[in-house]
């Protein structure tokens, strides 16, 4: 079975302007034989208009023609030029401008003192930073360590206040789950809502760095 664009599409096609058999058709466009049995009695895919993978990409006339000699034969897919255009973009790692570079380290402190249930590596990606830099704010090993503070990362406008909420919440309910399997019974302390931890109090801060 190829992975063909637009099957269903194709195999109107097929089916309009081959002498293909349905197998052959099916196997080609990742379909089910009656599918296309439904495509040819006009009850399925009505509404589609056929793609020709000739002209795509997707098929050569020669392969084409060998299917159509042999019943048996089932044709191979060629990649399509156009295949590369259709692929979903990969999402661009997180942009941080310059100016707002120095503030992640607070933003670190802040999900380390009110999340630590969220993760490192969810850290790393929300906030476009490193694992290395995580632990260095974590083990007050970083170099402007006596300068963090914990500041809400939505005040500083490295994310939305929509993106922490979700963060928080799918950290929450993986930490229930798996709470639940060591048949841990949170009170929810320490899950408070990011509404409640947005706030910044300057004791808190003090606090933060009295640690040790």
């Amino acid at each position: 079975m190829a992975d063909i664009l637009m099957p269903k599409a194709t195999a109107v096609w097929l089916v309009d302007n081959t002498s293909l058999s349905f197998e052959q058709i099916a196997d080609f466009c990742g379909l089910h034989p009656l599918e296309v049995k439904g495509i040819a009695d006009g009850e399925v895919a009505r509404d589609i208009r056929g793609a020709d993978p000739i002209a795509n990409g997707q098929l050569s006339r020669q392969e084409l023609d060998t299917a159509q000699a042999n019943p048996a034969y089932r044709m191979k897919a060629q990649k399509s030029r156009h295949a590369e255009l259709l692929k979903p973009a990969k999402k661009a790692p997180r942009y941080t401008p310059v100016s707002r570079r120095q503030d992640r380290p607070d933003a670190i402190a802040w999900f380390l003192r009110n999340h630590p249930e969220i993760a490192d590596s969810q850290i790393v990606k929300t906030l476009g930073t490193t694992k290395a830099t995580i632990d260095q704010v974590r083990n007050r090993t970083h170099w402007n360590a006596s300068n963090i503070k914990p500041v809400d990362p939505v005040t500083l406008g490295l994310i939305t206040q929509l993106e922490l909420d979700a963060i928080v919440k799918k950290a929450a309910e993986k930490k229930a789950k798996e709470d639940a399997k060591k048949g841990i019974v949170d009170d929810g302390a320490s899950l408070r809502p990011a509404a409640e931890t947005g706030a910044h109090h300057e004791d808190e801060d003090a606090g933060f760095h009295e640690e040790d």
